[in-house]
């Protein structure tokens, strides 16, 4: 990919390298939060704020309340920390206004087609709470407006059971019964955050079920890298590693397309500021009122060039490689870690990689921000403030995967499923010098001062 080639041995370790120290006992983050405004009692379970911090500097809490990541501090050029996290400040906003700000979604993050899913010849209605179609697994506080039952649908309003917590990491688990908003199957899941000595924020979902069903979960994570939620994100340089991606209707749903971006306003393969095309007419930017759209991510088979035909048994994957019966190939989220993006911003000088394990990613630059929700410091979050880049498998996978270069969202008895997103964060250029692009950050000799 050009950008992330012209980006290439720029990236910047936060600050000096050192294994991580004990996490804070004072009951206020860097960040201003208050670990009192986050204590409740919801869903007959008590909900917290949880403090990770490592010796580059960097913070950053979460509440199990829907396993929300609530505050990023990280360092800018000048040494200064910044929260690069737009979210809200209490859990009592969080358990009253709907929003999906740094939560953990699913059952199915995305869209799902007029709210319907197939298994094994057996139709399953799921709630409709998106123009017509399933959003985020029906994420509601009040599911009775779609026909379902219980105080809350979709994982960002459930409080996760905390398992353990480290200086640098949380583990939390949940259970999702069988037909929660819908969808077939006990889901048992983890979610794991960890910060490593390098500015690495790392995150693993891992779930299993006990009846076929679809499962694709992502991190909502609104970012805004220059530190300031009332500048708008426009200004933040973008770069894909993506040749194609998933045009949508004028619902938002995908038509099962996959276009190339070259010579559109959704080539980000070089970099580029977010707003340079966001206003540009385009069918694209006017359905989606702005980037709101799944990009196919480069990866070693399965490229999504239109050449492979599942059904017809054509070779699928590059290098000649058929694809089996019951085979995944790295496109379907079942390889390594792809370097999947790259966001920066001028003002400040955060710079941040996104890594990932799956398929596609979700860019979403605030168009419906409107400033009837307030930030963390009660002041209203307005239009395209904010940046989401969330990597999952595409929307509507489960009626479109026969299609050519689309991955399977399905997941069985006897099978666990894996995601996995890395947000690495460092100033852009200053350390590990121009050709040091195999260094790896985690290796205290990796970084040098420029000369």
């Amino acid at each position: 990919m050009k950008g992330l080639r012209i980006f290439a041995g720029m990236v910047a370790c936060v600050a000096l390298l050192a294994g991580c120290k004990n996490a804070p006992k004072e009951d206020v983050a860097l960040s201003g939060l208050k670990r009192a405004d986050f204590q409740a009692e919801l869903q007959g379970k008590k909900t917290d704020l949880y403090i990770l911090r490592n010796d580059a500097g960097m913070e950053v809490c979460v509440t199990n309340f829907g396993a929300r990541v609530v505050s990023i501090m990280v360092p800018d050029k000048e040494g200064n920390l910044k929260d690069v996290c737009v979210g809200q400040p209490s859990i009592q906003a969080y358990n009253t206004i709907e929003s999906d700000f740094g939560a953990t979604i699913g059952r199915y993050a995305n869209r799902i087609a007029g709210g319907k899913i197939t298994l094994d010849d057996k139709e399953y209605q799921l709630p409709q709470n998106n123009f017509g179609h399933c959003l985020h697994g029906g994420c509601s506080l009040d599911p009775k407006k779609f026909g379902f039952q219980g105080d809350y649908m979709g994982w960002q309003y459930k409080v996760m059971d905390v398992e353990e917590v480290t200086d640098n990491s949380i583990t939390m688990s949940f259970v999702s019964p069988d037909m929660e908003a819908g969808f077939p199957g006990t889901v048992k899941g983890k979610v794991q955050y960890t910060l490593t000595p390098c500015g690495k924020l790392a995150m693993k979902w891992t779930a299993t079920t006990d009846k076929k069903t679809v499962v694709n979960v992502c991190s909502h994570l609104y970012f805004n890298l220059n530190g300031d939620y009332h500048t708008p994100i426009t200004n933040h340089v973008l770069a894909l590693n993506a040749d194609n991606y998933t045009p949508v209707d004028a619902t938002f749903m995908t038509t099962g397309e996959i276009a190339p971006v070259a010579g559109t306003p959704m080539d980000f393969t070089t970099p580029k500021p977010i707003g340079q095309d966001i206003n540009a007419d385009f069918e694209q930017l006017r359905f989606g009122k702005g980037y709101d759209h799944n990009w196919v991510l480069n990866k070693a088979c399965c490229k999504g060039d239109g050449k492979c035909d599942k059904e017809g048994g054509e070779a699928c994957c590059e290098e000649g490689k058929e694809k089996a019966e019951g085979e995944h190939c790295e496109h379907e989220g079942k390889g390594g870690l792809t370097h999947a993006a790259v966001l920066v911003s001028p003002l400040t000088g955060i710079r941040m990689d996104v890594f990932t394990n799956e398929p596609g990613i979700q860019v979403y630059t605030g168009n419906f921000l409107d400033g009837t929700v307030n930030g963390k410091d009660g002041k209203p979050i307005e239009h395209r403030t904010a940046v989401c880049l969330e990597t999952q498998k595409f929307p509507d996978t489960p009626n479109k995967s026969q299609l050519c270069g689309w991955p399977d969202a399905t997941l069985a008895p006897g099978q666990e499923y894996e995601s996995i997103v890395v947000y690495q964060f460092s100033v852009e250029g200053a350390c590990c010098k121009e050709g040091h692009e195999n260094c790896d950050k985690e290796q205290k000799d990796c970084c040098e001062e420029k000369k």
